[in-house]
């Protein structure tokens, strides 16, 4: 059974299970929601390109700041649950990066929630993220998109 009141927020090396995290997601809300939402963003081989993506973090500073973002998105939607976790490592392509999970009422609310959180991931949170290519040689930095900073400036 699913620990029914998980951390919303968890930075791990190991593969996240989807399917664990919406039953953990679930369990919490207990039959309140009326729908969850779920985005996964999984690494990209950049047509052949990447061996992998390295992310790197300051431990407790990110699972912190994370959540502080989550306590926000709870303060805006009426979210019965939210999960947020996050890889850290090298991730090869095909692989899950992020998952964010949200539980609301009604529908919108879940989109946006989980929109919002998202938007803040890959613009500010305090991931560095580094390529590794397929030829083995290391990469440079990978700094978020200016539609990236633009998608996250709606949410200001």
């Amino acid at each position: 059974m699913p620990d029914p009141t998980p951390d919303p927020v968890s930075i791990q090396a190991e593969p996240f299970d989807v399917a664990a995290e919406i039953a953990r997601v679930e369990a919490e809300h207990g039959g309140r929601a009326g729908a969850v939402v779920t985005f996964t963003g999984l690494c990209r081989d950049e047509g052949g390109r990447l061996k992998g993506l390295e992310l790197e973090h300051y431990p407790g500073m990110a699972e912190a700041e994370i959540g502080r973002v989550v306590e926000a998105a709870r303060a805006r939607w009426p979210l019965q649950a939210v999960r947020v976790v996050h890889r850290h490592g090298l991730v090869a392509p095909g692989d899950g990066i992020v998952l964010v999970v949200t539980a609301s009422s009604h529908r919108v609310a879940a989109f946006e929630a989980a929109t919002f959180l998202m938007d803040y991931l890959k613009t500010r949170a305090p991931f560095w993220k580094r390529e590794h290519l397929a030829d083995g040689t290391t990469g440079g930095w990978v700094e978020a998109t200016e539609a990236d900073d633009a998608a996250a400036e709606r949410w200001a």
